[in-house]
């Protein structure tokens, strides 16, 4: 298996622990789940909020709107090229409160491990939370851990909560959305579910397929400041760009018309998607976000994009209009055009 940089290794070394793999009594409340905490969990996100170890978590937020989430990682396999189901835990959170144009303030993580899970494993996920967090400029202020019977879960499950505050002036939701809009995509897609996909089957290509996972709030700031008029922004996860397009035009009441040359997908992923017979419109991100702007903001929105290392692949890849409404119509190199529908069942199962 392909490894990401073994920043666990090299920055995070693992403390002495009493045993070398989780037991039922580490989340028993007693002498194990204090060590756990104190010797695996604290030093990674230590911040006053998390170092009080109460059942909650006291915040001092700015005024206004607050931006709530909470998600569950469920991933597998828990390593896959580009990253673990940890940095995805959190880079999920942070993107789906900053999809508000929220700015992210605090998470919580509720860890739910399987007897037997080898320390070190608990370990590397913690590390690369650490690692994400920091990156996205975020604290880890509240938590909680269950351990289960061996079988009784895959390795190990990740709940993350998340809050923001919305700046005033910021309103960002699909019924914003107008024909003569524009459609944006923030880069590449298909990348995290065929990262995903490929090592769970042991397949090989020529060029490693990695996942895009990140946290966006940066970028969506970057955008905001470029293009203020701004409709709405999602990342397109389970279910792809297509599921999040559609979801547009049913709110909007508006038709999207797709230029399938502009769409960006890396020629590995391409390629390993038509190997496998799977439309990249249909496959989940993780690092990216799709924006509709006005149309006069298109060219600041995609410099700004392109000119952060998390936006250089940005595309306009459509336009919003009259005809059609609530659908999304693709139009191909031939010419033809054909409808994006909703996926009816989930594609690809477990990839966050």
């Amino acid at each position: 298996m392909n490894e990401r940089p073994n920043f666990s290794r090299q920055s995070c070394p693992l403390p002495l622990m009493d045993h070398d793999t989780v037991q039922l009594a580490h989340g028993a409340g007693g002498r194990l789940s204090a060590d756990l905490m104190e010797k695996l969990i604290l030093p990674r996100f230590r911040c006053p909020e998390l170092e009080a170890l109460g059942d909650q978590a006291v915040l001092n937020l700015a005024p206004g709107r607050v931006a709530f989430s909470t998600d569950t990682f469920v991933v597998s396999p828990i390593f896959f090229p580009g990253g673990d189901i940890g940095d995805l835990a959190v880079n999920g959170t942070v993107n789906d409160v900053a999809m508000s144009g929220a700015t992210v303030e605090a998470l919580s993580v509720g860890l739910v491990l399987e007897e037997g899970l080898p320390m070190r494993d608990l370990h590397r996920i913690l590390c690369s939370m650490e690692q994400a967090a920091a990156t996205a400029g975020v604290r880890i202020v509240t938590g909680d851990t269950k351990v289960v019977d061996k079988g009784s879960c895959d390795r190990i499950f990740i709940n993350t909560s998340g809050l923001g505050v919305i700046p005033d002036g910021v309103n960002l939701t699909p019924k914003n959305i107008s024909a003569g809009d524009v459609v944006l995509v923030s880069g590449t897609l298909a990348d995290h579910g065929m990262a995903v996909l490929t090592t769970r089957e042991k397949l090989s290509f020529q060029s490693e397929i990695r996942s895009d996972s990140a946290a966006l709030n940066g970028l969506i700031n970057t955008l905001l400041q470029a293009a203020p008029g701004t409709r709405t922004l999602r990342d397109p996860t389970r279910g792809g760009a297509a599921t999040t397009l559609n979801e547009f035009a049913a709110a909007a009441g508006v038709g999207i018309r797709l230029d399938d040359e502009a769409i960006p997908v890396r020629p590995p992923v391409r390629g390993a998607c038509e190997v496998l017979g799977i439309d990249p419109l249909y496959v989940a991100n993780e690092g990216k976000f799709i924006a509709v702007v006005p149309a006069d903001e298109t060219t600041p929105a995609l410099a700004a994009l392109r000119n952060h290392e998390l936006g250089a692949d940005a595309a306009q890849i459509g336009v919003v209009v009259d005809e059609h409404p609530g659908l999304v119509a693709l139009r191909t190199s031939l010419g033809v055009e054909r409808i994006v529908d909703m996926p009816v069942a989930e594609q690809l199962p477990r990839i966050c």
